[in-house]
Protein backbone atom coordinates (compact mmCIF):
# COMPACT_ATOMS: atom_id res chain seq x y z
CA UNK A 1 0.00 0.00 0.00
CA UNK A 2 1.12 3.34 -0.84
CA UNK A 3 0.77 5.59 2.71
CA UNK A 4 1.66 8.94 2.87
CA UNK A 5 2.60 10.37 6.12
CA UNK A 6 3.31 13.59 8.12
CA UNK A 7 3.26 15.63 11.30
CA UNK A 8 3.76 19.08 12.77
CA UNK A 9 6.36 19.48 15.48
CA UNK A 10 4.40 18.12 18.08
CA UNK A 11 3.47 14.66 16.38
CA UNK A 12 7.03 13.67 14.91
CA UNK A 13 8.10 11.38 17.20
CA UNK A 14 5.45 9.38 16.47
CA UNK A 15 5.30 10.02 13.11
CA UNK A 16 8.85 8.66 12.98
CA UNK A 17 7.86 5.19 14.44
CA UNK A 18 5.13 4.84 11.88
CA UNK A 19 7.17 5.60 9.07
CA UNK A 20 10.03 2.91 10.42
CA UNK A 21 7.07 0.32 10.70
CA UNK A 22 5.16 0.53 7.13
CA UNK A 23 7.88 0.68 5.82
CA UNK A 24 9.22 -2.29 7.72
CA UNK A 25 6.11 -4.25 6.92
CA UNK A 26 6.46 -3.71 3.20
CA UNK A 27 4.78 -0.53 2.58
CA UNK A 28 5.69 2.18 0.43
CA UNK A 29 6.16 5.27 2.45
CA UNK A 30 6.24 9.32 1.93
CA UNK A 31 7.19 11.03 4.46
CA UNK A 32 6.37 14.97 3.68
CA UNK A 33 7.62 16.01 7.14
CA UNK A 34 7.93 17.52 9.35
CA UNK A 35 11.91 17.21 10.28
CA UNK A 36 13.31 16.15 13.46
CA UNK A 37 15.33 19.54 13.94
CA UNK A 38 11.94 21.95 13.40
CA UNK A 39 10.74 23.65 16.74
CA UNK A 40 7.27 25.31 15.49
CA UNK A 41 5.64 24.65 12.25
CA UNK A 42 2.13 24.76 11.40
CA UNK A 43 -0.14 21.58 11.45
CA UNK A 44 -2.21 22.65 7.65
CA UNK A 45 1.16 22.68 5.87
CA UNK A 46 1.76 18.63 6.86
CA UNK A 47 -2.38 17.90 6.81
CA UNK A 48 -2.81 19.33 3.29
CA UNK A 49 0.01 17.60 1.27
CA UNK A 50 -1.35 14.27 2.61
CA UNK A 51 -4.88 14.61 2.37
CA UNK A 52 -4.33 15.87 -1.24
CA UNK A 53 -2.40 13.16 -2.26
CA UNK A 54 -5.13 10.87 -0.79
CA UNK A 55 -7.60 12.73 -2.35
CA UNK A 56 -5.92 12.59 -5.68
CA UNK A 57 -5.27 8.94 -5.79
CA UNK A 58 -1.42 9.45 -5.71
CA UNK A 59 -1.57 8.06 -2.15
CA UNK A 60 -3.65 5.26 -1.22
CA UNK A 61 -4.28 6.03 3.07
CA UNK A 62 -2.33 8.83 4.99
CA UNK A 63 -1.55 8.92 8.42
CA UNK A 64 -1.33 12.56 10.47
CA UNK A 65 0.18 13.08 13.65
CA UNK A 66 0.02 16.45 16.05
CA UNK A 67 -0.53 17.23 19.54
CA UNK A 68 -4.18 16.40 19.48
CA UNK A 69 -4.69 15.20 16.35
CA UNK A 70 -8.07 17.78 16.32
CA UNK A 71 -6.23 20.03 13.67
CA UNK A 72 -5.02 17.64 11.26
CA UNK A 73 -8.51 16.09 11.10
CA UNK A 74 -9.92 19.49 10.22
CA UNK A 75 -7.61 20.71 7.83
CA UNK A 76 -7.56 17.34 6.05
CA UNK A 77 -11.37 16.82 6.09
CA UNK A 78 -11.45 19.98 3.63
CA UNK A 79 -10.85 17.97 0.67
CA UNK A 80 -13.29 16.09 -1.38
CA UNK A 81 -13.03 12.47 -0.92
CA UNK A 82 -11.08 12.31 1.84
CA UNK A 83 -12.34 10.75 5.25
CA UNK A 84 -10.03 11.55 7.89
CA UNK A 85 -10.74 10.30 11.63
CA UNK A 86 -9.05 11.22 14.68
CA UNK A 87 -8.76 7.90 16.55
CA UNK A 88 -7.53 7.33 20.10
CA UNK A 89 -8.23 3.61 20.38
CA UNK A 90 -8.30 0.43 18.26
CA UNK A 91 -11.82 0.60 18.54
CA UNK A 92 -12.51 3.75 17.12
CA UNK A 93 -9.97 2.98 14.50
CA UNK A 94 -12.14 -0.25 13.34
CA UNK A 95 -15.33 2.05 13.07
CA UNK A 96 -13.06 4.28 11.14
CA UNK A 97 -12.72 1.95 8.85
CA UNK A 98 -15.60 -0.43 8.39
CA UNK A 99 -18.23 2.08 8.93
CA UNK A 100 -16.68 5.51 7.86
CA UNK A 101 -14.17 3.89 4.67
CA UNK A 102 -11.95 6.42 6.57
CA UNK A 103 -8.82 6.61 4.06
CA UNK A 104 -6.26 9.01 6.78
CA UNK A 105 -5.97 8.15 10.08
CA UNK A 106 -5.23 11.42 12.28
CA UNK A 107 -3.50 11.10 15.83
CA UNK A 108 -2.65 12.90 18.96
CA UNK A 109 1.01 12.48 20.33
CA UNK A 110 -0.06 14.13 23.14
CA UNK A 111 -3.04 11.88 23.90
CA UNK A 112 -1.89 8.24 22.89
CA UNK A 113 0.59 6.31 24.97
CA UNK A 114 3.37 4.96 22.77
CA UNK A 115 2.40 1.54 23.48
CA UNK A 116 -1.13 2.45 21.63
CA UNK A 117 0.43 3.94 18.66
CA UNK A 118 0.49 0.17 16.79
CA UNK A 119 -2.12 -1.10 17.90
CA UNK A 120 -4.23 1.87 16.27
CA UNK A 121 -2.62 1.70 13.52
CA UNK A 122 -2.99 -2.02 12.94
CA UNK A 123 -6.41 -2.08 13.44
CA UNK A 124 -7.08 1.09 10.55
CA UNK A 125 -4.80 -0.96 7.81
CA UNK A 126 -5.95 -4.41 8.34
CA UNK A 127 -10.68 -3.73 9.07
CA UNK A 128 -11.85 -3.61 5.82
CA UNK A 129 -15.31 -1.05 4.67
CA UNK A 130 -18.13 -2.97 5.69
CA UNK A 131 -20.39 -1.55 2.21
CA UNK A 132 -23.58 -1.98 2.57
CA UNK A 133 -25.60 0.83 4.64
CA UNK A 134 -22.85 3.24 5.17
CA UNK A 135 -22.32 3.73 1.52
CA UNK A 136 -25.49 5.67 1.27
CA UNK A 137 -24.27 7.73 4.37
CA UNK A 138 -20.96 8.29 2.83
CA UNK A 139 -22.68 9.23 -0.37
CA UNK A 140 -24.83 11.83 1.29
CA UNK A 141 -21.52 13.63 3.05
CA UNK A 142 -19.62 13.37 -0.60
CA UNK A 143 -22.96 15.49 -2.12
CA UNK A 144 -22.48 17.95 0.73
CA UNK A 145 -22.54 21.60 -0.24
CA UNK A 146 -21.54 24.97 1.69
CA UNK A 147 -24.39 26.89 2.97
Amino acid sequence: MNIWVGADHRGKEYKTLIKDYLTEKGHKVKDVGTSPECSSVDYPDYAIPVAGAVANGTADRGVLVCASGIGMSISANRLKRVRAALCLTPGMAETARRHNNCNVLCLGQDLIEPHQVLPILNTWLDTKFEGGRHIKRLKKIDNLKEV
